[in-house]
């Protein structure tokens, strides 16, 4: 970790683009893998799936962070719903890269990455500010007990 000057620290993590762009927001991170077709209403980009430890939380206008895409093909046209309806992620951070994972990435028109250096689901908490530079493959971290310490 590096100190910055407004006496809070960020880390860094590198890693491979997958749709390029640059966004921020909030993090909101889960272990588990996300359902497209009926694990999300694309209206507000609400988790809906019954065990998912997200369900009623928005994933709109945040950082994505899981490890990946789980279900049907579904999974990009719903992802791509939320674009259209302003509910999208403004990034996603996945581990796994999958043609369903790609595709929504790509409809999505969210920066995206994968293949970090390090695991980003043991790095990054929910509520930890994101800035995702996809284009150049940089992920910076302000750990959200440093937020709170801004003036």
């Amino acid at each position: 970790m590096s100190a910055i000057a407004d006496n809070t620290s960020t880390l860094v993590i590198r890693g491979r683009k997958v749709v390029g762009g640059v966004a921020e927001g909030e993090a909101l991170v889960t272990r588990d893998r996300i359902s497209g077709w009926g694990g999300i209403d694309p209206r507000t980009g609400t988790v809906i799936e019954t065990r998912h430890e997200l369900r009623g939380q928005s994933f709109a206008g945040k950082v994505l962070v899981f490890p990946g895409a789980k279900g049907s093909s579904g999974w990009s046209a719903m992802f791509h719903m939320t674009r259209l309806m302003n509910s999208a992620p403004a990034a996603f951070l996945f581990n796994e890269m999958t043609t369903k994972m790609a595709l929504g990435a790509v409809v999505t028109h969210s920066p995206s990455m994968t293949d970090f250096e390090r695991d980003p689901l043991a790095c990054i908490e929910t509520g930890d500010w994101v800035r995702v530079d996809a284009d150049r493959g940089v992920i910076e971290i302000t750990k959200k007990k440093d937020i709170g310490d801004r003036p």
